[in-house]
Parts: structure tokens; C-alpha cells; sequence
């Protein structure tokens, strides 16, 4: 049985296992429990127990050779391997799910050699999956095998891409949640003077994407020029089963890198928020996490306020208020259907979002636009009526106005 202990780490219980390597190397295992510190402490020794004697320690993976014989799913593998240099760490992370979860468990299951690969395995496999997820997440599979095989190409495997010939599935429409003026006066109230207060107003009153709020530093708050600009993320990814926190000067894409205007009850919150982590600072003295200097997002003792805790806190708070359940990620559609709904032109709402162009905006937010064009359906239709005495609605293009002969 191998060594191992409990780690208590941002409220939570973590285990710890102790292990030598196929060649002698002590190695540490951090390994997620779920629990919160607070009256789990039992539960979590009884885990830790269970892990220590069920722990297979880990042997070093056999070569795989790229050659004729290769099975699809170790080229997978192998295809992941030189991929992960060449990718930012959460979208190789993102890589790693879907193939080590997903794909090469169901092809090595079949012994389908690369060579002898086909479209219609492929298309087999999007069909199975497709019993069990959503398109958009079999789009995501199709995407990295493709990109696979194209490599395989490029490097003399097999002649074609098989991927080339499957038709992928149509994605899922857009289906995003948003809240109503009233419901969000509500939630900016209950969040108040909670961790999630700013992640809540910075969503809701800009539109910022998760890692986009919590990657927000001072030096990008101009309270002279009044400006926020969006320009690091703060993110998380699953890295060979531990999570990573991956903070970075970048943004999604880069449209996401934006300059908004710092309007004054924001401003005025983050000037009062500013004088509150200088206090705590102080009061602290050497106990103050100074490792997140500089970050918006933190706590009174300076630990920053990461993403999981975001996603995983914000429909407790909605449930416990008797709020209407939502994803946090839907408050930023609730600024984009507002901003729309009040006027604001597409382009203008592409920019605000960090969108790469206004078509992506209207695509994404049908919603809205079909409900306006039956807005102005109605105030044409009236325009119509008192001409011609009828409303005329589009969708009576067949019907005319009666004339004489």
C-alpha cells in the first residue's frame, strides 16, 4: 500500500499519494476528493484509505512506433504527444479529454489499424456517440481525429484523409438562457458582499466571459481615462487528472482584446473594492497570499478566485435565493439580449463582446433578432393598416390588399 495523506487547499480536502516510479523516482500524486473541509473530515480519510489501497502505480507506456502496423487508437495517442508542444495548455488539456476518454477507448476496443481506417468507422463511431451526446460535442471529436489523420498524411501513413468523407453532424442551436431586468437586480442584491459579487457585475453589466472577469487586473483599470480593457485570462484545465490553473496575457481570439468604457457605478464599486483589498492587505501583514497581486478576483487573504469555484458557487446562490437556475455563462447572454433589445447595433455589440464579427453575433443571438423583426412586423403593420385600412403581416406575402378592377 503506498503513502499518502490528506491536504487541506482552498476549503477543500485533497489527496496526497507517495509512490516510486518504474525506475526508482519518488513521485506525488495530488488527486481531487470533492470535499469541502468543513464536516467531511471522516469521508475523506475513508477515501484517502480506499486510494492508498487500490493505487496501481503507474508503469512507463510502451514506444509506439509509427509504422504500417499501428492501431488507430495508439496513433491517437502518439498524435497527442506531439501536439501538446504545439497548443496552448487548455486546449491540448481539452485534446486530451476527448481522446484518452472518448476515442481511444471505443477504436482500440475494435483493433482498427490506421491504414485500414474508413470513413464509414468514423462515421460508425459519430453515430454511436451521438446516442449519448450532443452533436456539438461530436463536431469536437471529429475536429481533433481529422486533425489527427491530416498529420498522418502529412508524414507518409496513409495516403488520404478518411475524415475528408464523413459528414460530421449539423451543430445544435443556440439555446442560451437570459435573465430579465428585475431578475437582475435581484442577483446583483443577494451577491453583494460575496466572493461572487464582482465575477456577477463585471458578467452581467459587460458581457465578460468567466476568464475574461477573473483574469481582470488593476493595470487594466484606467480610472483616470475611465476605460477596462480585457487582455488576460484566468482560466483551468485538466492535466493528466490534475487540475492546473492557467493564468495568461492573452484572450480568447484576438477580437477578445478590447477596450470598454468604465461606467461610474462600476467605477465607483471597484474604487471601493480597491480600498478594501489595500485594508485587508494590511491587516494580513505576512499571511496576505501575494502571489495574486494585482487581480481584481481575490479574497480577503489574497487567494484568487478561481473558475471552478465560480461555476460551482453561482447555482448554489441562484438556489438558495429562489432565483431561476441559469449557467453564469448566461449572464453574458443576458447583456447581449438586453444591449440588442435596447437598440445597440450588432457591430457595435460584436465589439463589446470580443466577438471576430458581427455575423457571429446575430447568428448567436437569433433570439433576439426574430423577436425584434416582429417588433417592426407590428409597427409596419400598423404603418400598413392606416394606408391601406388592413395590417399586413409578412407572413401574408400571398395576401394583397383588395383593389378594383
Amino acid at each position: 500500500m503506498v503513502a499518502g495523506h490528506l491536504q487541506e487547499k482552498n476549503d477543500f480536502y485533497y489527496i496526497v499519494l507517495s509512490y516510486k516510479d518504474a525506475d526508482g523516482k519518488r513521485k506525488t500524486k495530488w488527486e481531487a476528493t470533492g470535499l469541502s473541509v468543513k464536516r467531511n473530515k471522516k469521508k475523506a480519510e475513508a477515501l484517502l484509505l480506499e486510494r492508498r489501497r487500490n493505487f496501481m502505480v503507474p508503469t512507463a507506456p510502451a514506444e509506439i512506433r509509427l509504422d504500417d502496423d499501428i492501431l488507430f487508437s495508439d496513433f491517437m495517442l502518439k498524435w497527442l504527444e506531439v501536439t501538446k508542444s504545439t497548443v496552448q495548455i487548455t486546449t491540448y488539456a481539452s485534446y486530451q479529454g476527448m481522446v484518452e476518454r472518448v476515442i481511444v477507448p471505443y477504436f482500440r476496443k475494435r483493433g482498427i489499424k490506421l491504414v485500414d481506417l474508413k470513413a464509414t468507422d468514423l462515421q460508425d463511431f459519430y453515430n454511436k456517440q451521438l446516442e449519448r451526446v450532443k452533436a456539438n460535442s461530436v463536431i469536437h471529436y471529429h475536429a481533433n481525429i481529422h486533425k489527427a489523420l491530416k498529420y498522418a498524411v502529412k508524414i507518409d501513413l496513409i495516403p488520404t484523409n478518411p475524415a475528408d468523407k464523413v459528414e460530421r453532424p449539423k451543430k445544435n442551436a443556440f439555446k442560451g438562457s437570459y435573465y430579465s431586468a428585475d431578475e437582475i437586480h435581484a442577483l446583483t442584491e443577494i451577491a453583494e458582499g460575496t466572493k461572487l459579487e464582482i465575477p456577477v457585475l463585471l458578467a452581467s453589466f459587460y458581457g465578460l466571459r468567466r476568464s475574461e472577469v477573473l483574469g481582470l487586473k488593476w493595470d487594466a483599470i484606467d480610472f483616470e481615462a475611465n476605460t477596462l480593457e480585457v487582455k488576460h485570462i484566468v482560466t483551468q484545465a485538466s492535466i493528466d487528472g490534475k487540475k492546473v490553473l492557467v493564468q495568461a496575457d492573452r484572450a480568447k481570439t484576438k477580437s477578445s482584446l478590447r477596450t470598454l468604457p468604465l461606467v461610474p457605478p462600476i467605477r465607483d464599486r471597484l474604487l471601493m473594492l480597491k480600498g478594501q483589498q489595500d485594508t485587508y492587505r494590511r491587516l494580513c501583514g505576512n499571511s496576505y497570499n501575494r502571489e495574486y497581486l494585482g487581480y481584481l478576483c481575490v479574497d480577503e487573504i489574497g487567494n484568487i478566485i478561481r473558475p471552478n469555484y465560480v461555476s460551482e458557487q453561482f447555482p448554489k446562490l441562484l438556489e438558495k435565493n429562489g432565483l431561476r437556475p441559469i449557467r453564469f455563462h448566461d449572464l453574458r447572454h443576458t447583456f447581449a439580449t438586453h444591449a440588442l433589445t435596447s437598440g445597440v447595433d450588432a457591430k457595435t455589440l460584436s465589439g463589446i463582446l470580443g466577438h471576430t464579427n458581427a455575423s457571429f453575433t446575430l447568428d448567436t443571438y437569433t433570439h433576439v433578432t426574430s423577436d425584434m423583426q416582429k417588433t417592426a412586423s407590428g409597427i409596419v403593420g400598423g404603418f400598413m393598416e392606416d394606408i391601406f385600412g388592413k395590417e399586413l403581416k409578412p407572413w401574408q406575402e400571398n395576401e394583397k390588399p383588395e383593389t378594383e378592377p
